[in-house]
């Protein structure tokens, strides 16, 4: 059984569009690869109650969990305050991070800055080598920035955690309608149910007109799906696979 995450953006700026999300798509594929089943994500507003009440939701629906975003000094910057809320949970300064800032910050410290070392009481740091700020966990879930490049550099330092056994990905490229193979592909999900199979249609291709996929945690498994589909398309319609 591969190990279960959600995902929960957190921002006005991206349900209003002025901000495109690209923190899950990132998370989404990091966590495919390292074997990671990623069940859900949830993109909600700057506030307080949806906040904690979704991320609880999935902090006991999955494994782990990761939030994006409101996590800066500024006003609409509520995550931590908004799960310490959902998990019943008063908002407490950290003494390590606070102590981080202040010799960081010196003289130049403000009320600002203290606020970036606000936490749910019972979090924990997990130390960040690239960035020098380290990441707050909080039971399973994950609490990240909304700025991509500071995302994208925390999550690489914290990815070893997350590695479980690999899926194993097959593909094939038809020159077949989804109509044409849909009883091929009936045929191998009656016959390997623990497959994960996937049939992507693409418009205006000279190459192929459906992309299938085919994975499993199993190796022997997907190889032997893999083959029977093959051997269930109509001939002459496989145009490659990888």
């Amino acid at each position: 059984m591969a190990r279960t995450a959600g995902i929960v953006v957190i921002g006005n700026e991206i349900l209003s569009g002025k901000v495109t999300d690209t923190n899950s798509p990132f998370m989404a594929s990091e966590l495919r690869a390292l074997g990671v089943e990623l069940r859900r994500i949830a993109t909600i507003p700057d506030e307080l109650d949806v906040i904690g009440d979704t991320v609880r939701e999935f902090s006991g629906a999955f494994d782990v969990v990761f939030t994006s975003g409101g996590v800066g000094p500024t006003h609409d910057d509520v995550t931590i305050e908004g799960i310490a809320r959902g998990f019943d949970r008063p908002v407490i300064r950290h003494p390590e991070l606070e102590a981080g800032l202040r010799r960081y910050l010196g003289d130049r410290l403000n009320a600002a800055h203290l606020k970036m070392a606000e936490v749910p009481e019972g979090a924990e740091l997990v130390p960040d080598s690239s960035l020098g700020f380290p990441t707050v966990l909080f039971g399973n879930v994950y609490i990240l920035p909304g700025i991509p490049e500071i995302l994208h550099k925390k999550f690489e330092s914290i990815r070893a955690r997350f590695r479980d056994a690999p899926w194993h990905l097959h593909v094939i490229y038809t020159s077949q309608g989804e109509s044409t193979i849909a009883d091929s592909l009936n045929q191998v999900v009656s016959e390997f149910p623990d497959l994960m199979l996937g049939s992507y249609p693409k418009i205006g291709d000279a190459e192929y007109l459906v992309k299938l996929t085919i994975e499993s945690k199993d190796e022997a498994y997907a190889r032997r799906a893999f083959d029977r589909l093959v051997a269930l398309l109509p001939a002459g319609s496989v145009v490659r696979t990888e």
